[in-house]
């Protein structure tokens, strides 16, 4: 084990992977610059150690870096491309949702189209709308993606190296205000099986389902909770697809309760598919109805006070695991 960052965690995969399989290249913007000088920053002194062509600076065109990534799969490479901020996936969409998604199935399964797609996410940088907008819902809708969603550099690493040796597409959201945080890694080849969520605090009362950054807004409401006398189970999902749906289902059949957590916009969000899943499957375990916490559904502001704002705080978890405890 070893302590390092959450940038310096997905900067271990990626040095891994380059070294384990001749196949493996990065291509995107600013992949290799300066930028980069930043020892947090994911592929900081890769263009050094493997040159330029594993990895690889490409032109700003969002909808080009997509396709050189469906293009090097077909034809045996495994390609791992940055996207950048994750608003950029609307200009790749095309490659990535029309033809990467779609490639396995209409081969019938018999060929594999494996290609990684890192995309930045998270608020709280002002950095306006057009960089802050979460994706993952649109994401997971579409049929043939894998996506994946890291809260720590643990599973930073851990679920990276699964996508990028995954025989099907999958994009891993990593969160731009995690890339300092520092945590306990372990070393070598480490790698987390896609679709097993993880319960990062045990508890009676409630279960908060979240992921990214914002298990830990569930963490600290959960811990304040406690001293109340309120037991609050947190459950990081880490992947979206494939979901943990027996993890889940049995964390909400223990607790009885449900509180869904994330940082994206409530309607239609992510959290709006686990509250159906649970009462479609659950429902019957239920003592109170599920609440959703989330962002407003409006763009995400550059003034930093209403930027905090749209962000859900711990108190907003509170109040939503209190109503349903009837607890206040």
């Amino acid at each position: 084990m070893a302590r390092i960052s959450f940038g310096q965690a997905i900067n271990q995969g990626l040095d891994l992977a380059l070294g384990l399989d001749e196949r493996v290249f990065l291509a995107g913007e600013g992949v290799g610059v300066s930028i980069h000088v930043d020892p947090n920053m994911p592929t900081h002194g890769l263009l050094q150690k493997y040159g330029p062509r594993r990895v690889k600076d490409t032109p700003v065109s969002e909808a080009a870096i997509a396709g050189l990534a469906v293009g090097a799969s077909c034809l045996g490479l495994l390609p791992v491309v940055e996207i950048m901020f994750f608003p950029f996936f609307t200009l790749a969409s095309d490659m990535i949702v029309n033809h990467a998604a779609k490639l396995r199935y209409l081969s019938g399964g018999k060929s594999t189209f494996p290609l990684t797609v890192r995309v930045k996410a998270g608020i709280a940088f002002s950095a306006g709308c057009q960089h802050s907008h979460n994706l993952e819902a649109w994401a997971a809708h579409i049929p043939g993606l894998k996506v994946v969603y890291p809260s720590n550099p643990a599973d930073a690493k851990g679920l990276l190296l699964s996508a990028l040796f995954d025989p099907n597409p999958v994009i891993v959201i990593e969160e731009m205000g995690l890339y300092w945080m520092p945590g306990e890694v372990p070393e070598g080849d480490f790698r987390i099986p896609l679709g097993q969520a993880q319960v990062v605090r045990p508890g009676r009362d409630c279960t908060v389902v979240s992921y990214g950054s914002a298990v830990y807004t569930a963490l600290e409401a959960a811990g304040t909770l406690d001293e109340e006398g309120l037991s609050v189970e947190v459950l990081d999902l880490r992947s979206l697809v494939p979901l943990d749906k027996a993890g889940l289902l049995e964390s909400v059949r223990k607790t009885g309760r449900l509180v869904i957590l994330h940082d994206a916009t409530k309607f239609c969000g992510y959290g709006a598919e686990i509250a159906a899943l649970v009462a479609e499957e659950a429902f019957e375990h239920l003592k109170a109805p599920i609440r959703r916490v989330a962002a407003p559904d409006i763009p995400v502001p550059f003034s930093p006070p209403q930027e905090r704002f749209n962000r859900p705080n711990p108190q907003r978890v509170m109040e939503a695991v209190r109503s349903i405890t009837r607890k206040s």
